[in-house]
């Protein structure tokens, strides 16, 4: 079980990699990058990054996590610089998509609801009018 302590170190990485990135002035890394979580080991010489790319082009977001792995370096000397611990953890970045992937759900259920509202029709609606349908969801 984490302690607090280690849950602060975790967001502090979090929030100093966010600035460093942000600040990065590389064209190979999209500026639509967010760190959504940094997880250090206990003792703090890994520190797995999940990396969101908000970008449509997937080749742009495996060239800017790779990008990223490429500059562990310079982004570990910054991280040192700008917090207080004592190890800098080795840094491995990896891509998450779950930023991505809530947005395409989100775009299927709008095309839905919109295509509904071209017919005219509500499930509420269908179910009154039908009802075997009643407490049954459409497939």
């Amino acid at each position: 079980m984490p302690s607090v302590r280690y849950d602060r170190i975790n967001e502090e990485i979090k929030k100093a990699l966010s600035e460093i990135v942000r600040d990065m002035k590389d064209p190979r890394i999209s500026p639509m990058t967010t760190i959504l979580l940094a997880e250090a080991t206990n003792d703090l010489k890994l520190c797995k990054v999940k990396v969101s790319v908000y970008d449509k082009d997937d080749e742009v977001r495996k060239a800017t996590v790779a990008q990223l792995n490429r500059a562990e370096g310079f982004i570990a000397r910054e991280l040192g610089r700008r917090i207080d611990i004592r190890r800098i953890p080795t840094l491995k970045f990896t891509l998450d998509d779950s930023i991505e992937y809530a947005v395409h759900i989100a775009e299927i259920i709008d095309r839905l609801k919109a295509e509904r509202a071209a017919n005219g029709s509500s499930e509420d609606g269908d179910a009154e009018q039908d009802p075997e349908r009643i407490g049954k969801t459409e497939k």
